[in-house]
């Protein structure tokens, strides 16, 4: 069993309220776990609200599909206009990492 995280700095767009940051944030956060079937959370920067940190996991019997996985919701945040990317962190974790 393999298990991955993935930790999205993101910076957000004209968004000037902690409500508006919601607005945006949580459209995503919804779109990854629909599309991926992964766990999804905002996770930091919950007081800044031009700035958010978030979190996926997975698990998967393969390193491969974790890996494959990760980088697709990297992909898709990315890709979102009103966000801009500012790092991503990934980690992996299996049987050799007892």
């Amino acid at each position: 069993m393999y298990v991955g995280a993935l930790e999205l700095d993101i910076l957000l767009g004209d968004v000037h309220s902690l409500k508006q940051k919601r607005s945006v944030v949580k459209p995503v956060v919804a779109e990854l776990r629909r599309k991926f079937e992964v766990s999804v959370a905002e996770a930091g920067h919950l007081d800044l609200h031009r700035r958010a940190l978030i979190g996926v996991a997975v698990v998967a019997p393969d390193a491969s599909h974790v890996r494959e996985l990760l980088e697709a919701c990297e992909r898709l945040v990315s890709g979102r206009p009103e966000l801009q990317l500012l790092s991503a962190r990934h980690r992996l974790v299996g049987p050799e990492d007892d």
